[in-house]
């Protein structure tokens, strides 16, 4: 056992290095937009990566451009100065606007672009955020318009502006549409209707977008040989993600995602090994728990944080969004109690089951880790 504990600061070490090597930074971020409905057109002026629309990017695949079979497209594109990538972007036109859902009664209604502002090429390694307003006249009549994305163009987050801090702020997957937005006025949400909304947000954010974080609660799981304190330890994990996804929504911290990902991998590695050699007690894994949820919590406002979440009632979308990441975790917990909770007390389960499925999600987060720092 002496040298299981020298070995166990030394794999946290070995991982905790690696994710600070350098890594691709061509993440992919929400698109977001400023929409504007009045009574006779909508416009809409959108911060988006005009390389992945043009290259043809399906950013509901990839967290990263390099993974995509376009990068070299995408990666020529970014080195292209503002003129020739407007000129690319223009005559791609037709098959990019589909990508631009406005709908009016069912109906889908064809933007046209207003203005294109693209900034000089800069460091090619990041994203670049162009300015792009589109519009449409609307057909005759009062009825509302949705809008979002196709799929294919990743997350969208939608703000109607001219109403408030109560005016409409949505935070929508690919494919996804607004409320109808009414002409010519501001559609208001209450705290309760910004809170019910955002819990559905958070559990899709476990269920089924956060694989990773689905393997740390796994890993939780085959730890624990009782349900009562996994629950605290999930709990803990839900506090500590509330608190980082505060500070980082907020502006108060900022961390990329190419360093964030690789320490949530880092994580997952270090629960699946510390189930396997049977390093830790229940007392210890719940500290060790929440302090990983601090860095989970930075995960969840790679997405978040980088545009703040329901400005207008940060409060209420706060607590929903990590009320909806908490009963996220706690389905995940259900599903594997009802496949396999039955045999804990079974003298074979952990030689049989824990361990293997702790190998199983150690082995995963060690491909992540090389994935997201060398590759």
């Amino acid at each position: 056992m002496n040298g299981l504990n020298m070995l166990r600061p030394l794999l946290l070490s070995i991982a905790l290095f690696f994710t600070f090597e350098p890594a691709a930074a061509h993440e992919i971020r929400p698109t977001i937009a400023d929409v504007e409905v009045s009574a006779t057109e909508v416009t809409l002026s959108l911060r988006i990566t005009i390389e992945a629309l043009v290259s043809g990017v399906d950013l509901s695949s990839v967290d990263n451009t390099n993974d995509a079979p376009e990068a070299i497209i995408y990666d020529r594109l970014r080195a292209m100065n503002p003129a020739d990538l407007e000129a690319a972007f223009r005559d791609a036109w037709d098959r990019i606007s589909r990508g631009f859902l406005i709908e009016v009664e069912g109906n889908r209604l064809t933007p046209g672009i207003v203005s294109v502002t693209i900034p000089p090429v800069g460091e090619i390694e990041l994203p670049r955020d162009s300015l792009l307003v589109i519009g449409v006249t609307l057909p005759e009549g009062n009825a509302g318009v949705r809008v979002g994305l196709d799929a294919s163009f990743g997350q969208f987050v939608p703000r109607q502006v001219g109403g408030g801090e109560n005016s409409y702020e949505g935070f929508l997957e690919g494919g996804q549409l607004t409320p109808e937005l009414p002409r010519g006025e501001t559609l208001n949400e209450s705290g309760l209707q910004v809170f019910a909304r955002y819990v559905i947000v958070g559990f899709q954010h476990i269920i089924p977008l956060g694989l990773d974080h689905i393997l740390f609660v796994l890993g939780l799981f085959f730890f624990a040989a009782k349900l009562g304190p996994l629950l605290w330890q999930v709990t803990a994990f839900t506090l500590a993600h509330t608190v980082t996804l505060a500070v980082a929504a907020t502006g108060i911290v900022t961390v990329p995602t190419s360093i964030v990902e690789p320490i949530i991998a880092a994580t997952i590695v270090y629960v699946g090994l510390e189930n396997t050699f049977g390093w830790g007690t229940m007392r210890g894994r719940t500290i060790l728990v929440f302090l990983f949820g601090l860095v989970h919590g930075l995960g969840f406002a790679s997405v978040l944080g980088d545009f703040g979440i329901a400005s207008g009632a940060f409060v209420e979308a706060l607590l929903g969004f990590n009320l909806g990441v908490e009963f996220g975790q706690l389905a995940v917990i259900a599903i594997a109690f009802a496949l396999v909770g039955w045999f804990m007390s079974k003298p074979w389960y952990r030689t049989a089951i824990a361990i293997p499925a702790s190998l199983i999600i150690s082995a995963i987060g060690a491909f992540w880790v090389v994935e997201r720092t060398l590759l």
